[in-house]
């Protein structure tokens, strides 16, 4: 089988994102990395879901790790009988898809197709650990495969020497925009904001692009619109935890603010993503926000003094006028016409 993270940087790589081996699950701890590489190894699919709420792996990383803990419920449901494993295996689905709440939809497409895949295989009398790894695996791969054909439409909006502004950790399109840019000879430079509190773009946007060998300047997450007016910004992209049927964005806290400093410079923002069928509008969204004493700290040591409080919400959500065109697998669409993406049907993406 041909992997699908070929020339991809270390992070991108399907045993560093999280993997499934031995009756365990070893996730690459992305809230340290690449100050240290060490990985989280969880020994139950209870602190794999623990370890997707604390945020040991972010962006599309949930949706490996999700798989793998499948897996594992699987090896931990070995020993039972059939109707008890396959009830085991229902109830992890659960509990790993509703690890965080903004994005349980998509993350309940992963285990559904994980338990289908683990039930098949107990109806079999096969190893239901083994049939959801492979599940996992074929997943990555046409996940990263759909995002390569993305990144072919993303880097036809690149110029061929052009300065690009991200936000925060876009995971497998950073990968593949930077390995088609590389196979086009496009010269890009890349700005990217920090992405506080977790420091996402800077310790792992950053990380890629220059594991991949391109011009990597991180800058800090109030200085978007000064660079956009100062560097020359040709395309400010993203992608996004869900992509709503009517336009808006719903993407890591401060996507908005770029966005309309973006709008204010001439700037085309185009974010990259399939969109996400469940969710028709701002209705059905829920804004996860997370412990505010990490904005009251960087990195483990108190900016502030006791008292002072702290306001953190994960996810702010950008409206349609702000957004240029939504990348998908199809082509590049304008946010107001995003029923057309369902023409002639939708592959499975998860």
């Amino acid at each position: 089988m041909r992997r699908e993270d070929h020339g991809m940087a270390f992070m991108l790589q399907y045993e560093n994102v999280a993997w499934y081996e031995d009756g365990k699950v070893r996730i690459l701890d992305r809230r340290i990395y690449p100050t240290k590489t060490e990985f989280v190894v969880c020994d139950s699919h209870e602190e794999v879901a623990q370890a997707i709420a604390d945020m040991v792996t972010q962006s599309a990383g949930p949706y490996t790790a999700a798989g793998m803990g499948m897996a594992l419920a699987a090896y931990e449901a070995r020993d039972m009988a059939k109707d008890k494993a396959i009830e085991y295996l229902e109830k992890a689905a659960y509990t790993l898809s509703h690890a965080r709440p903004t994005t349980v939809a998509r993350m309940e497409q992963v285990t559904a197709g994980c338990f289908e895949a683990g039930k098949a295989a107990l109806e079999e009398g096969k190893k239901a650990d083994e049939a959801i790894f492979n599940r996992t695996i074929d997943s990555l791969n046409r996940r990263y495969s759909t995002m390569s054909t993305v990144a072919k439409y993303l880097v036809d909006m690149f110029p061929d020497k052009g300065n690009v502004m991200t936000q925060c950790f876009a995971e497998t399109i950073v990968g593949t925009m930077l390995r088609e840019a590389k196979a086009r000879n496009k010269d890009i430079k890349l700005f990217v904001p920090e992405t506080r509190p977790y420091l996402q773009g800077a310790r792992l946007t950053a990380s890629v692009g220059q594991g991949q060998g391109f011009d990597t300047t991180v800058i800090t997450d109030n200085m978007p619109a000064l660079t956009m007016s100062t560097k020359g910004i040709d395309v400010f992209t993203s992608a996004a935890d869900l992509i709503l049927m009517d336009g808006h964005v719903v993407n890591k806290i401060g996507t908005y603010q770029i966005a309309i400093a973006a709008k204010y410079h001439g700037v085309p923002y185009f974010v990259t993503g399939i969109p996400d069928l469940d969710h028709t509008d701002v209705s059905t969204v829920t804004i996860e926000e997370r412990d505010p004493q990490q904005v009251l700290e960087a990195r483990g040591v108190q900016n502030t003094l006791e008292g002072v409080k702290g306001y953190y919400p994960a996810f702010d959500i950008t409206p349609p006028h702000l957004v240029s065109g939504v990348v998908t697998d199809k082509g590049i669409y304008t946010p107001y016409d995003l029923n057309r993406y369902l023409e002639g049907g939708v592959k499975d993406y998860y």
